[in-house]
């Protein structure tokens, strides 16, 4: 390990034995915990994970006990440990090490020190699915004090990861507060407009229910063209590397777009059926999994094109671009309910039901406010939501000092308790 350590160094193959029994899904029904169900840097099971999910019948997976420590060997920088609480199947892309000569607890925080994760990254092989071998994990050396100071350590670090994750928990709070109040924030004011004083009424519909007196009413089909998308042939690389962004529901974590992560060339756009996509297209998802929660908007800060998964809407001379994203944003519970299921599962907006959405149109003027005054309240909103994030960050980083720290004796928890 990089860190100096104050105690003696052992093998860690020395220290644990290596649970090897695998067993077959379709023989063994006790719970099974996978990769995705540990969170990384943690130590701890996702909160949607109770160990009792089931995979397939045919899964292979190796026995587990408790006090036995999993560690992750796909993709090891992902720091996947847990110290195991009850009996269970595991993922084979999970290293089980039965402590022998070395205390459970401490050896998980051993396993989420830092320099071991680093160290353990640095042994892989394979680029994109990077793994970690026993051969080479076990013959680590890790820092091993006398037991009566592995359980010191180990009752400090619980008293102090516990401690932490309390204020990481708060700042999350934090930033869910804040992304309602955006929602909030984006529903009020496509609702009932900036002017306190002008008179509402109900729409009849169930979404929007109530908009100013002197807005109208008016079904999407007539206030946008809409633009489909492909994907060119990914066997023709000569299609692929360009200067467009190609974007996909991945790309689609922001309000605006100005780039993807993959491009095509101007052969694709001469060869194929992609459309050039003008800048100010309003970019919404019409099928994937994503949509049985949420419905993806953005606005295209460039030309771009788009792939088989998504819509373009181009606005016509009635309609803002900027205005009609937000409304899209403030409609998400209602598109949400309006999503269709494919024979095969895969969720979808159908184009006649996105084409029918009443949309709430005032004055373009009063467009451009509205979406200003949302602008104005998101950036403030983002300047707390970054001092919130940057927080997480520096508590996560304090977390993993504090435990390489201690489990290579630079910090005296004795006096620390």
């Amino acid at each position: 390990m990089r860190t100096e350590s104050a105690f003696p160094l052992k093998r860690l193959k020395h220290l644990v034995s290596l649970r090897r029994v695998q067993v077959d899904g379709r023989n063994d029904d006790r719970p099974y915990v996978g990769l995705q169900d540990i969170t990384s840097w943690t130590g701890c099971l996702a909160q949607d994970c109770v160990g009792n999910r089931q995979v397939e019948a045919t899964a292979q997976g190796n026995t587990f006990e408790p006090g036995d420590v999993l560690f992750g060997k796909l993709r090891p920088y992902l720091a996947k440990v847990w110290l195991a609480e009850f009996s269970g199947r595991a993922s084979t892309e999970l290293l089980v090490m039965q402590p022998n000569r070395v205390e459970p607890r401490f050896l998980a925080y051993v396993c989420l020190a830092r320099d071991f994760v680093e160290k353990v990254d640095a042994s892989t092989y394979g680029s994109k699915m990077p793994r970690a071998e026993w051969d080479l994990i076990g013959n680590m050396s890790i820092p091993v004090p006398e037991r009566i100071e592995q359980r010191m350590i180990a009752d400090y670090l619980d008293r102090e990861t516990v401690r932490l994750d309390a204020l990481v928990a708060e700042e999350e709070r934090v930033l869910a507060l804040l992304k309602e109040r955006r929602e909030a924030k984006i529903v009020q004011v496509l609702t009932r407009g900036i002017e306190t004083n002008a008179s509402h009424c109900h729409s009849a519909l169930s979404w929007p229910y109530k908009i100013p007196a002197h807005w109208k009413l008016v079904p999407l089909r007539f206030l946008v063209d809409m633009i489909g998308g492909a994907t060119p042939d990914t066997g023709r690389i000569e299609y692929w590397d360009g200067d467009t962004p190609w974007v996909s529901p991945k790309d689609m974590k922001q309000d605006e777009i100005s780039d993807s992560e993959a491009h095509v060339s101007a052969l694709a756009l001469s060869e194929t059926a992609l459309q050039v996509v003008p800048k100010n297209a309003v970019l919404v998802v019409v099928r994937g999994m994503i949509l049985a929660h949420s419905f993806p908007v953005a606005i295209a800060n460039c030309p771009v094109t788009i792939n088989q998964d998504m819509k373009a809407l181009i606005c016509r001379d009635a309609l803002n671009p900027a205005f009609l994203r937000d409304f899209l944003q403030a409609s998400k519970i209602y598109l949400v309910s309006k999503i269709d299921t494919a024979a095969h599962g895969t969720k979808r907006m159908e184009t006649a039901v996105l084409g029918s959405l009443q949309v709430a149109v005032p004055p373009l003027h009063e467009q451009q406010e509205i979406c200003d005054e949302i602008a104005a309240e998101i950036c403030r909103l983002d300047v707390i939501q970054t001092a919130a994030a940057r927080a997480i960050n520096i508590l996560k980083e304090r977390r993993a000092a504090v435990i390489t720290s201690a489990v290579t004796g630079q910090i005296n928890v004795a006096s620390a308790a």
